[in-house]
């Protein structure tokens, strides 16, 4: 699964052939989140608060990347990097 972006120690992937609706992973402190690209957990067990709060920004902040990387994977073409939060 392609790491797309690192920050703050949260891993974020993206996976190839998966399923709508558009989504990416995100992993911290070995917990694990399925994320919609508002940056919402829609499964997953991440903790704590801090943590959510800082997926969700950078999800807002990098919704298009997002689309067009889930558009790229849907192609079978690479994933761009997306820049971390600062």
């Amino acid at each position: 699964m392609p790491v797309i972006s690192i920050f703050f120690g949260i891993v974020i992937r993206m996976h190839y052939r998966e399923h709508e609706p558009g989504h990416f992973h995100a992993e911290h402190q070995g917990q694990q989140g399925k994320f919609d690209f508002a940056g919402e957990m829609t499964i997953g067990n991440i903790q704590p608060r801090t943590a959510l709060r800082l997926i969700r920004e950078w999800a807002v902040l990098h919704r298009a990347e997002l689309q067009a990387n889930w558009e790229r994977m849907k192609t079978g073409q690479p994933l761009s990097r997306i820049a971390p939060l600062e």
